[in-house]
């Protein structure tokens, strides 16, 4: 293992997150204000609790979860891209470091910048709300593991892409969607029974519904679920990138 390769590739990554903070950092807290003033308040005005919970709080781990997906994605298939645009991916190839090392340095970079800003809406959400977090190791476990693992699919479809177009359909018409759909801004239980059943579908709802376990004990599935679905995309993935990089699929277009 090329420990170097993975720290210098870490490193140049954040970097250039550190290059624009304030831009990084202050366009998602603008953004989880709003869903705050929006959901929390207007929409908290009538719906006072769910499952015993205020409202208000109940939506920190959704807004949260949206948030890593979200950067998540869009820092790792951002961030493998740009090599490929500007042909500088052949350094990495041609370099004395394997898939398992470009990966490491990419996706770890990445799943870093989207815990930060996830910690930072942590924080914001303080002033709006009182969260507790019921079970903090379980919390950070499912935030590190969801990071990684939606790292992974970004660094997937960064390698995929053949123009900065393409970076965004999925994100735009498949995950947030899915985010949406899984249980964000409210519980499984609140639907009737088919879509209940429907929801159970969505794997952003087995992400949700263990991330805000640990914050509050509640859970639209059991946890335990949960940990299995996020580790399985992690593999899936792993195992997706490995054959990309064994194969040259994309990489040498």
């Amino acid at each position: 293992m090329n420990w170097y390769g993975v720290w210098a590739i870490f490193h140049h990554e954040m970097t250039r997150f550190f290059r624009t903070i304030m831009q990084s950092l202050l366009s998602p807290v603008i953004s989880t204000t709003l869903y705050f003033v929006v959901f929390g308040a207007a929409i908290g005005g009538r719906i006072e609790s769910v499952e015993g919970v205020p409202y208000g709080a109940f939506i920190v781990p959704g807004l949260m979860m949206l948030t890593i997906l979200q950067q998540s994605i869009s820092n790792a298939s951002f961030g493998i891209y740009f090599p490929k645009f500007s042909g500088t991916i052949y350094e990495y190839l041609v370099s004395p470091v394997g898939w398992i090392e470009v990966t490491m340095g990419f996706v770890g970079a990445a799943a870093a910048k989207a815990m930060l800003i996830a910690f930072v809406i942590l924080l914001t959400s303080f002033y709006f709300v009182g969260a507790n977090i019921l079970h903090p190791f379980w919390m950070l476990a499912f935030l590190f593991l969801t990071a990684i693992g939606f790292s992974l699919l970004g660094f997937i479809i960064g390698l995929w892409a053949k123009n900065f177009e393409q970076l965004q359909i999925i994100p735009l018409m498949v995950v947030t969607p899915l985010v949406f759909l899984g249980g964000a801004f409210y519980s499984a239980d609140m639907l009737p029974p088919f879509w209940e059943a429907v929801a159970k579908l969505n794997p952003v709802l087995y992400l949700i519904s263990g991330f805000r376990w640990s914050f509050f004990g509640l859970a639209d599935v059991p946890v335990g679920v949960s940990l299995v679905a996020v580790a399985l995309m992690v593999v899936i993935c792993m195992a997706v990138i490995r054959w990309i990089f064994a194969t040259g699929w994309r990489l040498r277009e």
